[in-house]
C-alpha cells in the first residue's frame, strides 16, 4: 500500500495529523508510523492506537489485507516538541 494512501486515511480521522511513515521491509505492507495530532490530547495510548486502527480498519482486515503490520508512535504536538 502506498504511503500517501495510508496518510490520507489517517488524516480523514485526524485532519491535523502530521504523519511520517517508514516502510520496514520494502514491500509496502509493514509500516512504522509516527503520528502527531492534537486529537490525541487527553487520550491513553490504547485509545490513540484504536483511533488510528479504526481509520485503517479495511487496510488491516484479513489475511490478504494490504497492511500486514503497523507499528505506531502517537504524540500530541506538545509531546512531539518535548522529544525534539
Amino acid at each position: 500500500m502506498r504511503a500517501e494512501d495510508i496518510t490520507a486515511r489517517i488524516r480523514e480521522a485526524l485532519p491535523d495529523a502530521v504523519v511520517q511513515l517508514e516502510d520496514l521491509t520494502g514491500t509496502a505492507d509493514h509500516w512504522k508510523a509516527t503520528i502527531v495530532s492534537a486529537g490525541f490530547a487527553g487520550k491513553t495510548l490504547i485509545q490513540r492506537h484504536r483511533l488510528v486502527m479504526a481509520a485503517l480498519a479495511r487496510e488491516l482486515e484479513g489475511p490478504s489485507a494490504p497492511i500486514h503490520a503497523l507499528t505506531m508512535d502517537t504524540r500530541t504536538p506538545e509531546e512531539a516538541a518535548k522529544r525534539g
